[in-house]
């Protein structure tokens, strides 16, 4: 079986117009679909940027809230309902709202305003510039240093701005693990100057973000919280219920879905073609090895395999070098290479492989070695 492996090598990569042509084909369908789940995968991740840093593991949210950003206030009889829930260690209020400020050239940017808890400050981000307790000197904000902090003219500790005028000082700069979905900067004050500054309606409390006693005490605490007619997510499930709304009442999922049956159609009809014609110019070669053989078989797939693995692993480096250079070039470019996207693209990979396969198999099958020693 070794040798026959060996001539199958040696009659796959001989044809190198034919062997190219199907690497050139597999890479190619490898580097779309990659590209194209990698992007969702990005966009995905960054819809739930605020989740992700804010980090909190309980959730309390109005029913009707889709998204982070969709935020539906909530009365402040619910902070004090959710605390005495039997379970929960602790429960603070957070603010999340949009927002104009005015820059010091007089220019205009909107941006997300996160108002933390004045007492305990949690969901606070890491600092890169000056104290976090600073921020509870007057008209003290924190900047996000991420894809969109160029935004606001790369403001440093003690830069002013215009909040609905009111005056707004930079007291320190922070950083995030994930970056914003819309590009639009982020700014950190407490819980009260954002409901100072910034027009709300009659409720004003965003989420209420709970730490729960044990991992046990979470289903208790969003039962509780179900019978005061709000909704208890998790982390994880916060985050579950943002993709889906992405994936399923938006176009940017099957847009993508589309994008990525298309690669796969484009690699399938230029190996499935490329290798029957390789099967066609060597048939007299194969018809010759059947007459000692029906290794043949292990043969064609070997040769399939082979073909679609190696196109597979190019695709894979080719789509993380280009994605490595766009986030070089452009900070908001949001795609992601994930396991799911390779593991999705590999089964592709393989079905392109054993149609391939499959097509040659029966080819060789049909034939005869009468028909190849006759002449």
């Amino acid at each position: 079986m070794l040798g026959i492996l060996k001539l199958a090598y040696k009659l796959l990569v001989n044809d190198r117009a034919k062997f190219t042509a199907l690497l050139v084909g597999i890479t190619f369908a490898v580097f779309l679909i990659v590209m194209m789940t990698s992007i969702f995968a990005g966009v995905l991740d960054r819809a739930s940027a605020t989740v992700i840093n804010i980090g909190a593991s309980i959730w309390v949210m109005d029913p009707a809230v889709q998204t982070v950003a969709n935020t539906i206030g909530m009365p402040d009889y619910i902070l004090d309902a959710v605390r005495s829930v039997r379970g929960v260690k602790y429960a603070v209020p957070l603010f999340s709202g949009g927002a104009l400020v005015k820059l010091e050239d007089g220019t205009y940017q909107s941006v997300n305003v996160i108002g933390l808890d004045d007492t305990s400050l949690f969901g606070r981000p890491p600092m890169e510039e000056g104290d976090i307790g600073s921020i509870f000197a007057e008209n003290s904000f924190i900047i996000v240093h991420d894809s969109e902090f160029s935004k606001l003219g790369s403001p440093h500790v003690g830069t002013t701005f215009e909040l609905n005028d009111n005056r707004g000082v930079v007291v320190g700069i922070a950083k995030v693990s994930t970056s914003s979905l819309f590009g639009v900067p982020t700014l950190y004050t407490t819980y009260y100057r954002a409901i100072q500054y910034i027009p709300n309606p009659r409720f004003t409390i965003s989420y209420v973000l709970v730490e729960p006693k044990s991992e046990q005490d979470i289903a208790i605490i969003q039962e509780e919280v179900q019978k005061l007619g709000y909704l208890a997510l998790t982390k994880s499930q916060f985050e579950a219920r943002i993709s889906a709304f992405y994936k399923y009442q938006t176009g940017v999922g099957m847009n993508l879905l589309l994008m990525t049956i298309f690669s796969f159609v484009v690699g399938l009809s230029i190996s499935g073609q490329t290798f029957y014609t390789f099967i066609l110019e060597n048939l007299d070669k194969f018809g010759a090895l059947k007459a000692k053989s029906r290794e043949l078989v292990a043969m064609i797939m070997f040769q399939a395999a082979f073909t679609a693995l190696t196109g597979f692993g190019l695709g894979i480096g080719f789509c993380a070098l280009v994605i490595t250079l766009a986030k070089a070039r452009l900070p908001d470019y949001a795609a992601i290479v994930t396991y799911p996207n390779i593991v999705t693209a590999l089964v592709m990979v393989i079905v392109i492989a054993g149609i391939s396969s499959y097509i040659g198999v029966r080819k060789v099958l049909r034939i005869e070695p009468f028909d190849i020693f006759r002449g």
